[in-house]
This record gives C-alpha cells, structure tokens and sequence, in this order.
C-alpha cells in the first residue's frame, strides 16, 4: 500500500500527516472507595490537504482506510477555508524532556496505591470528607510529516493526579479541588494534596465579614479569575478576530509594571511542553506581558498567516480536531515580596482561593462576576476563617493596572497554569444580599 504522504503529494500542492497514539490507564475513587481501573487505547491518522488554495481535513482511527482518508480530505478541501500559509520546513526543535520510564512502567497497582497515600493525607483531618480522586498515566506518540520534508516525533508520559473534596455539614457544602501534571516521575507528587488539606484545616472555622470595598489576595488558584480573561486576549485567533481588547496595542503599557506574562513549552517535564508544536513547529518560550508592556500573542500556521506573523509554536489539536493556537504552560512570574509581608500589610480583607462559575458567560471583555467558592478573612496580618456567600466582581483590564503586590511563591496549579499570589488594593465584595 502506497504511502498516503506520498499518495497525495501527487493531487495536492500540500499535505500534512499526523499519526496520533495515546494508551490511557485510569484509576477513580468515588466517595473514598476505588471505583474503577480502566486501560484505554486510541491510534489514528489525521491529515490536511491544501489544495487549489483550500484547507482540507480528514482523521480515522481505521488503519485499513487510507484510501477513504485521503479522498475525504481531498473532498473537503473543495469546500474548505482558504489556506494563506504554507506546512513548515523542517527546523532542529528544543531538546526537552517529556517521557520518563518510571512513569511509563507505573502499574495499576501503583495508582491504586497512590489513591491509597492521598486518602490518608484526607481523613485523618476530616473523617467527613468525601474525596473523589482520578489518577491517570498516558502514553503519548506522535508523528508529523509534510511534503517539504518535515518528520518529526515525540512521546510523553503524562501522569495526572486529580482530587475533589466535598464537605457537607448541615446547610455547610466546601468543595475545594487540585490537580498535578507532570511527564516525569516526581518524588514530591503528594504536595498538591497536602496544600489542599491545607486549606480544609482552615476552612473548618468559619467567620464573618461585612460586605465592601477592600484588598483582595489571590491565592495561586484564585488568580484563574484574572488569567484567563486575559489568556483569552493574549490568543492570536481572538485578535485576528477582532474580539480581543488587547487588539492593535502591542508596545504599549497596559498593566502594572509588576506583572509579566510568560507561555514557555519548553520546560522539562511540564504538561504541555515538547519540542515541536503539532504542526511541527519549534516549541519557544514566548514573553506576552513583560513588566505591563504587551509584547504580543500566541498563533498557529493559520491566526498567524491572517495576521501577517509567524506562528509562535503554539498549535494544539486532538485527533479528529484541527489545530487551533492555545496556550502550553501559561506563567505569571513572581514578584519581589515574601507571602508574609503581603499578609501582614493588610488590615481587613480576603484571600480568594477558588470562585464558583470561572470562565463561563463571555470573558472575553475582561469582566467578571462570581460568587466565592472557598475564601478567607485576612485580619490584622492573618488568617483568621473561611467566609462565605460573598461575591467579587471587576475588569481585570481595570483591575491588573493597579496591583499592590506581587508574591516571591509561586506554584503550578492545575498542570499547565504556574502563578504567585497577587495583591489588589481595593475591590468591591459584596454579601448574598
């Protein structure tokens, strides 16, 4: 069987293979008992065709289907978008480390065991606690070719270990969450469950606070609530757009000097890190908000060909998705000041750990209104109690102009967002009323 590179090379002007292999091992607890063990495999082909100018795509995990794959991408291009970009020619990536054997002999059992370990971080600091716990370990390959002679491949062994804890005591309901994500085996992987036990040692005394305007600290988690406004405006698909408000000011100062924003693929072991992109492009580290000035987006082949730049290496598709720009390990890096010292220069305020409804509605503008999900009052330099049925709403284009702080810790949340705690002077938080 002929190969379908080389097939279709002779009926379109360019084309792009993807060969995609993922082995998935899931394990879930629910409600503190092991639920389920699964072991999942998925092996497919995508490819993109361009041609007479026109974008086509097609992808199937049937190994017996070339020939309907590469007619049905031949097909769609007929009625596909124009295609103002060209498949890149091969370029020496970042030798970065993204696959550990000790993460791809982790058994079952293992997983098992690690469910175990977390469970008995958890009880024994509320026996009330239900914790529903996934853990699950991949086996990513990959493979790009094209017709200028790109061919590159790369695996991972993604390992992701995810907890939820749910507390309900009378009309009480706490649920807190984390997440870690690594490609290497680390020996410290029970960090993120021992914050979040944290957390729930705190939130066990509850106390009040009078609704109004007052500093508000987010914590890691909680400045989601200012990033991901912000992440959307910093995508070069929303700039080319035109529904980002961060259009046509690249160069100018729109933020506080003390926040600069990084996406960097190029970290050892970091979740969305690689040599190349999924179009074969270099991963780099790409600087976007550096010290309040806007430095620039990230792109594709294709937001960044409709944007006369050049694609920042930051194509991300699944099998049967076509690559879209988004964002691999987005930073906020840390400032100058020690977590304490921001603690004890505030009077009354709160620490925002986590909201309710974050990205839902349309973000897209900057604005933001959502109750509290987990918070604590901060009184005369401490932490005092979780607070609750309160709400804070602003823009954080308004709000990340004045920033008091910024902390020196810093922490990965979520596997791919990395960020310290940051300090604005005055918000309005108001109570259920």
């Amino acid at each position: 069987m002929m190969d379908i590179l080389t097939q279709l090379k002779q009926q379109a002007e360019q084309v792009e293979v993807l060969d995609l292999r993922n082995e998935k091992t899931t394990v879930e607890y629910e409600a503190n008992q092991l639920k389920t063990c699964t072991v999942a495999e998925t092996k497919g082909t995508a490819v993109r065709v361009i041609r007479k100018g026109q974008l086509g795509f097609s992808a199937s995990t049937d190994e017996t289907a070339k020939d309907r794959l590469a007619a049905n991408a031949l097909e769609s291009a007929a009625y596909g978008d124009p295609a103002p970009f060209s498949f890149p020619d091969p370029q020496p990536g970042p030798a970065v480390r993204t696959f550990d054997q000790a993460v791809a002999d982790l058994p079952i059992a293992r997983l098992v065991e690690i469910g175990k370990e977390i469970l008995d971080l958890v009880l024994p600091v509320d026996a009330n606690a239900r914790c529903n716990i996934s853990l699950e370990r991949s086996l990513v390959s990959a493979g790009i070719r094209n017709q200028r002679g790109l061919d590159v491949a790369f695996r991972t062994s993604p390992l992701s270990l995810g907890i939820e804890i749910d507390r309900i005591e009378g009309d009480d309901v706490l649920i807190v969450y984390d997440q870690l994500g690594t490609t290497l085996w680390i020996d410290n992987y029970l960090d993120f469950a021992r914050r979040l036990v944290e957390k729930l040692k705190l939130a066990r005394t509850i106390t009040t606070l009078k609704p109004g305007k007052m500093p508000v600290l987010f914590a890691p988690t909680g400045s989601l609530a200012l990033v991901l406004p912000l992440s959307q405006g910093l995508n070069g698909k929303e700039v080319y757009k035109s529904t980002s408000p961060l259009r046509g000011k690249i160069g100018e100062k729109l933020f506080d000097e003390k926040v600069t924003v990084v996406d960097d693929g190029t970290i050892d072991g970091q979740f969305a890190s690689a040599s190349y992109d999924d179009e074969g492009v270099p991963r780099r580290r790409n600087v976007l908000v550096e010290r309040g000035e806007l430095k620039g987006f990230v792109y594709d082949l294709k937001t960044a060909a409709q944007s006369g730049v050049e694609s920042t290496g930051n194509a991300s598709r699944q099998l049967f998705y076509p690559p879209e720009p988004s964002f691999t390990n987005l930073m906020v890096q840390p400032g100058e000041t020690p977590l304490k010292d921001m603690l004890a220069g505030i009077e009354q305020g709160i620490l925002v750990e986590d909201l309710l409804g974050l990205g839902q509605g349309n973000i897209i503008s900057g604005a933001f209104s959502n109750p509290l999900a987990l918070a604590f009052k901060i009184e005369k330099g401490e932490i005092v109690g979780r607070v609750k049925d309160l709400s804070i709403a602003g823009n954080i284009y308004e709000l990340l102009k004045n920033v008091a702080a910024v902390s020196r810790e810093a922490q990965w949340v979520y596997s791919t967002f990395y960020a310290p705690y940051m300090l604005i002077p005055e918000m309005n938080v108001a109570g259920k009323n």
